[in-house]
């Protein structure tokens, strides 16, 4: 069984919404507009492109990444590893040619499909919704946070408001750096 990664930059109240300056939000940038950058405050992402064989992602992510993540420098291990979508709209005529395979998953029950095949961890990035949905239907394994000192108020959460038992996670990294961010890695508790 291969494990769910769920990867964010996270503000203190939860918030996830357009941490790299993307359109439609008041707050847009705020991972590097309102926070000093420190490169080892980072290096989970470096290790995550190390360690994961796969990416999944929501339409809205898939749509924001596509156009810009094959050619970034930055991201050379997710250009080649496989991507799934989970999207109930976008066609293989809507994916990106530059971009490696990338297969759409058209609901939870297909990711709980792929989630039993061969095959190291699968990292999740952005998708609020996609992880909203993952999480409360126990899909989700780990947790790779990298909370942000800030209280951004409205926006699109990691977490849903979904009445539910109680979820234990059992913290397994964590690190907190001079600029105020906090890495915090948790295991989801089964």
């Amino acid at each position: 069984m291969r494990t769910l990664i769920s990867t964010a930059f996270i503000s203190l109240d939860g918030v996830v919404e357009s941490p790299g300056g993307e359109p439609g939000y008041r707050n847009a940038g705020w991972t590097y507009k309102d926070v000093e950058f420190l490169p080892e405050a980072f290096e989970i992402k470096g290790r995550e492109q190390k360690e994961a064989t796969a990416m999944l992602m929501g339409r809205v992510s898939y749509e924001a990444f596509s156009p810009l993540w094959p050619d970034m420098e930055d991201f050379p291990d997710y250009k080649v590893m496989p991507k799934y979508v989970v999207s109930t709209t976008l066609t293989d005529d809507d994916l990106v040619s530059n971009w490696g395979e990338t297969t759409i998953l058209r609901s939870l029950d297909e990711v709980a499909a792929l989630k039993e095949t061969e095959g190291g961890p699968i990292i999740i990035h952005g998708s609020a919704t996609l992880n909203q949905g993952l999480s409360d239907a126990g899909l989700i394994d780990r947790y790779h946070l990298l909370v942000f000192p800030l209280l951004l108020g409205a926006g699109k959460r990691l977490f849903s408001v979904t009445d539910k038992d109680t979820q234990k996670l059992k913290l397994v990294e964590h690190e907190a750096y001079a600029n105020g961010l906090q890495k915090n890695v948790f295991d989801v508790v089964r």
